[in-house]
């Protein structure tokens, strides 16, 4: 019974992703002339990013508790972890391709959504290959912001995920 939950949750998370992944390529995020309509994306970009934040910091926290979920517990709370992870690598790879798009020269090389999700993934990594870099001073704060949160969020979120997967295997 206990793998069939599992089974189903992991489904789910994937199925998930997923449709964030299909959001991402699908959602209209086209030039925009009018300032308000261009102000009220970038504050619902920047909610989302808090959202997310919220989201990824308080299963880190759960997951570092001294009373840690165990079980089944365990597996949902790891699960929503590592889907609000990618949630967050989406919505600052989408704010990238944005900024892109709405200001020409902000960022050289990146051109597509699939850029955009490189150029994410890059900084995430801190490899940063160089092919597609900020340029622009509205892009080289949102990147700054964006190397805070997949440092401060995103990597202790994953270090969690890993580790606790980690001992998780161990245990069994």
């Amino acid at each position: 019974m206990a793998d069939l939950i599992l089974r189903r949750m992991r489904r789910r998370a994937v199925a998930a992703c997923a449709l964030m992944l299909i959001g991402y390529f699908l959602v209209p995020v086209e030039a925009d002339p009018n300032g308000l309509r261009l102000a009220l994306r970038s504050a619902g970009t920047l909610l989302l990013v808090v959202v997310v934040a919220f989201l990824v910091t308080g299963q880190v926290r759960r997951q570092l508790a001294q009373n840690q979920p165990t079980g089944d517990a365990e597996d949902r709370a790891l699960t929503r972890l590592a889907v609000a992870l990618i949630a967050g690598l989406l919505v600052f790879a989408l704010a990238d391709y944005v900024v892109a798009n709405t200001r020409p020269g902000e960022f050289v090389g990146l051109r597509t959504r699939v850029d955009a999700l490189y150029f994410a993934l890059a900084t995430l990594t801190t490899i940063g290959y160089g092919d597609v870099h900020a340029n622009g001073q509205i892009a080289r704060v949102a990147v700054c912001a964006q190397m805070v949160f997949s440092i401060g969020v995103i990597a202790t979120g994953a270090s969690v995920v890993v580790r606790q997967m980690t001992q998780r295997s161990a245990r069994r």
